[in-house]
C-alpha cells in the first residue's frame, strides 16, 4: 500500500512540475538569453544551486510526512528520496561521458552546448516521467521485481566487463529513421536546430547530437528507473528524485567534462551499485523480512561510489592506457 497515492496526491505531481518548468524557464531565459562558453564558476554555482533545491525539498518532504505519518515513517521516506538521488545522481555521470564524445564527434561549438543540454534534459524529464510511471504499473505485479532485479545484477556484469565503445550516430535507428524524413545540413548556423535553404527545411547538427542524447537517455532511464524502484515504491519518490538529479546534469557536465576522464574507475563503483540494487530486489529485501535497511543501503551506496572515485584519484592511468569510454553498457 502507497503512502502517496496518485489519486490522492495529483495536485503534488501538478504543481512539483510547474515548480520545474518554472526553474527551467529561468535558467534559459534569464541567466541564458544569449549563447555563452559556461565558466567552471558559473557551473559550479549552479551545481551548489540544484543540490541545494533538493535538500530544501527532502526537508520540506519529511516535515510534511512528520505531520502526516510520525517521525518514524518521515525518516524512511526522507532517506528514501536522499538514496534514490544519491543513485541516480551516480548514474548521471554515466550520461558525462557520453556528452563528451557527441559534442565532439558533432563538432558543437562550446557556446552551443548548453542549449542542445538543455533540450536534452527537457526531453530526458518526460521520458522519465513515462518511464516511472510505466514502472510504478508494472510493480504492482511481484513477478516484476525479480524481473528487474535480475536485469540490474546482469546491466552491473556486463558494465565490468564491457569493451570500450565508441560514438556512431550513422547506425543509431532513430537517427536513420529522421534522416529518412527530414535532410540535414552538415553545418553548424548559430544556435538553430532548423535552417532553411532554398524553401526547404534542413536539420542541423545541433538537432542531430540532440536527437542521439535523448536515444542515448532512452536507454540509461532502463537501467536508472529500476535502480530507484528497488530503494522505494513510492512513485512519487522516484519521480521526485529521479527529476532532482537530470535537473543538476547539465551544471554537472560543466563542472567535469574538462576531468572526466580522471575519474577511470567510477564504472566498477556504478557497476557494484547496480549489482546491489539488483540483490536487494530478488534477494536481500526478503532476508530482511521485506525491507532492506535504507540506511544500510545509502552508506553502502555512498561508500563504493566515495571509494571508485578517490581510488581513481590515487591510482591514476599511466600514460599508453585507454582512457575512459563511456558506461553505456
Amino acid at each position: 500500500m502507497q503512502l502517496f497515492p496518485f489519486a490522492d496526491y495529483w495536485w503534488f505531481y501538478g504543481g512539483f512540475t510547474v515548480f520545474v518548468l518554472l526553474m527551467l524557464a529561468i535558467d534559459l531565459g534569464v541567466f541564458n538569453r544569449k549563447a555563452h562558453v559556461v565558466s567552471f564558476k558559473e557551473a559550479t554555482i549552479w551545481s551548489i544551486v540544484w543540490v541545494s533545491l533538493s535538500m530544501i525539498f527532502c526537508f520540506i518532504f519529511y516535515r510534511y510526512s512528520v505531520a502526516k505519518f510520525g517521525p518514524e515513517i518521515a525518516t524512511t521516506v526522507a532517506l528514501e528520496f536522499l538514496t534514490g538521488y544519491v543513485i541516480e545522481y551516480s548514474l548521471s555521470i554515466d550520461n558525462i561521458f557520453v556528452f563528451v564524445l557527441v559534442f565532439s564527434y558533432f563538432g558543437i561549438p562550446p557556446e552551443y552546448k548548453h542549449r542542445v543540454l538543455f533540450f536534452g534534459i527537457l526531453g530526458a524529464l518526460i521520458f522519465r516521467a513515462a518511464f516511472i510511471a510505466m514502472g510504478s504499473a508494472l510493480m504492482q505485479f511481484h513477478w516484476v521485481i525479480y524481473i528487474f532485479g535480475g536485469f540490474l545484477i546482469v546491466t552491473g556484469i556486463k558494465m565490468v566487463f564491457s569493451d570500450n565503445e565508441e560514438i556512431e550516430p550513422e547506425k543509431n535507428f532513430l537517427i536513420r529513421l529522421f534522416k529518412r524524413f527530414m535532410p540535414v545540413t552538415h553545418e553548424i548556423s548559430g544556435k538553430d536546430f532548423f535552417v532553411r535553404k532554398s524553401g526547404k527545411i534542413y536539420a542541423t547538427p545541433l538537432f542531430i547530437a540532440l536527437l542521439f542524447l535523448e536515444a542515448t537517455d532512452i536507454i540509461f532511464a532502463v537501467d536508472s528507473v529500476p535502480a530507484i524502484f528497488a530503494i522505494t515504491r513510492e512513485p512519487i519518490i522516484v519521480f521526485t528524485s529521479n527529476i532532482f538529479a537530470i535537473l543538476g546534469l547539465r551544471s554537472m557536465y560543466f563542472m567535469l567534462a574538462g576531468v572526466i576522464g580522471k575519474f577511470h574507475l567510477l564504472k566498477y563503483g556504478l557497476a557494484i551499485v547496480l549489482v546491489f540494487v539488483g540483490l536487494k530486489m530478488v534477494w536481500l529485501n526478503d532476508l530482511f523480512g521485506g525491507k532492506f535497511p535504507i540506511m544500510w543501503s545509502l552508506g553502502i551506496i555512498v561508500g563504493v561510489i566515495s571509494v571508485s572515485i578517490i581510488a581513481s584519484l590515487l591510482f591514476p592511468l599511466r600514460q599508453g592506457d585507454d582512457g575512459p569510454q563511456p558506461l553505456n553498457p
